[in-house]
């Protein structure tokens, strides 16, 4: 388990979030976000579901082709 300082600003599946903590449940297993939305719910999220939020000062823009397009507002 690790604590996230500062916390990384996410987009989930339900919107915005920021990820507080990482949980790495072995090789076998998905990492695990755990997320504060941006309405104060706190979520789990896998690896998979989220996506790091668009920076263009370091060239992060949304593809075209990504699948998760429309949550990576």
């Amino acid at each position: 388990m690790l604590q996230l300082d500062p916390p990384l600003p996410v987009n989930t599946p339900k919107g915005p979030a920021l990820a507080h903590v990482l949980i790495d449940y072995g090789a076998e297993h998905d990492l695990v976000w755990v997320c504060f939305q941006a309405d104060g719910e706190c979520w789990c999220w896998r690896n998979q579901d989220i996506r790091a939020t668009t920076n263009t000062t370091f060239g992060r823009h949304v593809p075209k082709d990504d699948p998760l397009r429309d949550m990576r507002a």
